[in-house]
């Protein structure tokens, strides 16, 4: 490719939501169209797309399904790709989550785009999962990525170290094509701390409602310590993922939530109001996460975090300064962590007070953007 890094290029999104573009992708695609690139959008859309268009990006809508590869059965979706991709004609592609990765660069190969970018937000359940059939899986998708991720007009975004030693130890990435941006980022702006609410404290689980974001194991730690008497309150906080195989049912939801231990409010708009709402955020998840953008969130607000001690979560957690790692899986441990916040105000503080600091030094939405445009210069420049 020539022309120069500074010279308008027409670049191409594909992202399986269109809510999960306007909640962890907007502010980069936005911040591209201003520096002068004309920006496209192709996703599923369902309630985002007035908002997409909006921001003055072009949306090509698409339906897909973003669970399980099967690439016989989606054949037909790379097609489709490949037809859009040379309509479209773009210089760029960025690629985010595994099935746009999988069948994008393989679009973009034949269709024979300039760049790609591949972004990883975690590596999901086939690298979380000890299930046999997952490990067959993650065989076969990391022979195919070995071929794709390592083309010279490429690069791969990572959110957290492990994840980056993990694909590099397996060689299916190479470093030098590889750059580690942890997060989606936040705007400080919108979340900021506010003081504690009066009252019983509130311990705050706000995800998608997945068995594998470990809410089970919240909800049998808030039993433990309503049994043991210590006043405190808990609430999830999310919608259900009815294509999602591990999305906690409805009915048990509800049922959670007539048993008067855990309160479950559904899928919220307003975060900052519902961090404000709280005293403690906890994710106890075992899912591949990249970093979560609910912990971020969480510190920018000021507010002390427990989660599990997995790769992402310790890219923001510092445990014992903003927050309290505990093992995944292990709702006694959940328990004894948020026990100790639940009955420590000036320790909730002095961790609500160091998270900002930490949000503010590592995970702001303009470091984010600024990181991954100097990754599209690069691949413009070559």
């Amino acid at each position: 490719m020539s022309g120069g890094s500074n010279v308008p290029a027409k670049i191409l999104f594909f992202v399986t939501e269109d809510w999960y573009f306007c909640s962890h992708r907007l502010p980069l695609a936005v911040a591209a169209r201003e520096a002068g690139h004309e920006v496209t959008v192709l996703t599923r859309v369902r309630q985002h797309g007035g908002v997409i268009k909006s921001h003055g990006l072009k949306l090509v809508p698409i339906e897909l399904s973003r669970h399980g590869l099967n690439p016989l059965a989606d054949l037909p979706l790379v097609a489709r790709l490949v037809r859009i991709y040379r309509e479209e004609r773009p210089v760029l592609v960025h690629h985010v989550a595994m099935k746009p990765i999988l069948y994008g660069s393989l679009a973009a190969l034949m269709a024979g785009v300039p760049a790609v970018v591949n972004a990883f937000p975690g590596l999901g359940y086939l690298y979380a999962s000890a299930d046999p059939r997952a490990r067959l899986a993650r065989t076969l998708l990391e022979s195919a990525l070995r071929w794709l991720l390592k083309r010279p007009n490429t690069r791969t975004i990572l959110q957290n170290s492990d994840d980056l030693e993990r694909l590099a130890k397996n060689s299916v990435l190479e470093p030098a094509r590889t750059v580690l941006i942890r997060g989606s980022g936040v705007d400080l702006s919108e979340y900021v701390p506010q003081p504690e609410p009066d009252g019983v404290p509130l311990v705050l689980l706000a995800s998608r409602m997945l068995w594998d974001k470990g809410v089970g194991e919240f909800v049998t730690a808030a039993r433990d310590l309503c049994d043991r008497g210590i006043a405190a309150r808990f609430a999830l906080v999310g919608g259900t993922d009815s294509g999602n195989p591990r999305a906690v049912s409805i009915a048990q939801l509800n049922a959670w939530n007539k048993s008067e231990v855990v309160e479950w409010r559904g899928r919220q708009d307003d975060m900052p109001a519902v961090f404000a709402d709280s005293h403690i955020v906890c994710l106890p998840t075992y899912y591949g996460e990249g970093v979560p953008k609910v912990l971020i969130e969480a510190a920018a607000c000021g507010r002390p975090i427990v989660a599990t001690d997995i790769g992402g979560c310790r890219e923001i957690v510092k445990h014992g300064e903003n927050g309290l790692l505990v093992p995944p899986r292990d709702p006694v441990a959940l328990a004894e962590a948020l026990g100790i916040l639940i009955r420590d105000p000036a320790l909730r503080a002095r961790m609500g007070h160091r998270g900002r600091q930490i949000a503010e030094r590592n995970f702001s939405v303009e470091k984010v953007v600024r990181e991954t445009l100097a990754v599209y210069r690069g691949l413009l420049a070559a």
